[in-house]
């Protein structure tokens, strides 16, 4: 099944559909979603990193939760796909697609309801409230998400406990602030590996279009550099060939909202902001002297984040101190909708 998930597309799939190898299963994927080739003209994929997405679920075997989901990120221009990271966006249809497939089951007269899955990327849990009617998923309504054009029916999103699930601590270097090549920048995973730094001091404004940031080759080898290096301090290795961490330069807002970014992810900018990128984001400008709290205007926990194609709000129920934020609890709404239902053909080779 295709199904936007947020302000990402991707293919669903049922795990016992796919080859359990995971190498096997890789294979598979790039030859659906026609990588490696820059426009995936032989397959599914929409030649962006948003686009080229697959969400794999299943009935969870654990007691606590629902459902099982593996976020897989298929390169456009690679043969590789990574398990490196979560994606909150395509989570946001999660609950559906099971709903669709028979994975779950929701009452005739139920019409909210709550599902709860577990992340393997990161071995942490969410709690997904969908519309439903008549025991189906309800794809329209009136909420409206940047990046997406129209309304459809709103899915919320709630995260316990994912600070440090891809890198172990929330702030994995323990510091708040960490000058890389002479950046002031904050490490942080509240749900997804990010780095933030000001926008000033890579010498824009943050406020440029995504073409005009892709085409400053100074600032994208610039970043690069600091990526790899943050990789390491993030106990995430050698980050060459991975799509972690994200880069978030941040500035003043403009817009109507906190704070103002642009997110690398990590070699695109993105047309948005990734949604538990935003988490992250949201939470380093929680944490007093961090170069994201230094340019917010902020107005309690509940973060407004401007990006390329709008505002995104994180509600991040955190207690800050002089050095660091305890994170409680994130919330955030998303909305998803079916695309197409059917059978997908791989090339042969």
């Amino acid at each position: 099944m295709i199904m936007r998930g947020g302000s990402s597309k991707g293919a669903y799939f049922v795990a016992d559909e796919l080859p359990p190898d995971p190498a096997e299963r890789d294979d598979v994927l790039l030859r659906i979603m026609g990588s490696p080739d820059d426009r995936q003209i032989d397959g599914i994929g929409g030649a962006h990193p948003l686009t080229s997405k697959v969400a794999i679920v299943s009935k969870s075997t654990r007691t606590d939760v629902d459902l099982d989901y593996l976020f897989l990120q298929v390169s456009v221009n690679e043969a590789l796909v990574s398990d490196r990271q979560n994606c909150g966006n395509l989570l946001s249809g999660v609950a559906a697609f099971a709903i669709e497939r028979e994975l779950i089951e929701v009452d005739n007269a139920t019409i909210s309801a709550r599902v709860r899955i577990h992340m393997l990327n990161t071995s942490s849990v969410a709690e997904a409230t969908i519309e439903t009617s008549q025991g189906q998923p309800v794809y329209g309504g009136t909420t409206v998400i940047s990046g997406v054009p129209g309304t459809a029916a709103a899915v919320r999103l709630d995260f316990d406990d994912i600070a440090g699930g891809t890198t172990g601590a929330l702030l994995p270097t323990g510091s708040s602030v960490d000058v890389i090549e002479g950046i002031d920048c904050t490490l942080i995973d509240n749900g997804m590996p990010v780095v933030v730094l000001r926008a000033d001091a890579l010498g824009i404004t943050g406020h440029e279009s995504c073409a005009e940031l892709e085409a400053n080759v100074a600032l994208t080898s610039k970043l690069e550099s600091i990526r790899l290096r943050a990789g390491v301090l993030m106990n995430l290795g050698d980050v060459t060939d991975t799509t972690v961490p994200k880069l978030t330069m941040v500035a003043p807002p403009r817009g109507g909202g906190h704070l103002s970014t642009r997110t690398f992810i990590p070699h695109r900018c993105h047309d948005a902001i990734g949604v538990l990128g935003a988490v992250s984001v949201a939470t380093a400008a929680l944490i007093p002297g961090s170069p994201a709290n230094g340019v917010a205007e902020l107005d309690g926990n509940n973060v407004a984040l401007e990006h390329p194609s709008g505002i995104f709000e994180a509600a991040v129920d955190a207690t800050s101190t002089e050095t660091s934020v305890d994170v409680a609890r994130a919330g955030i709404v998303r909305t998803a909708r079916k695309i197409m239902d059917g059978i997908v053909f791989p090339r042969t080779a």
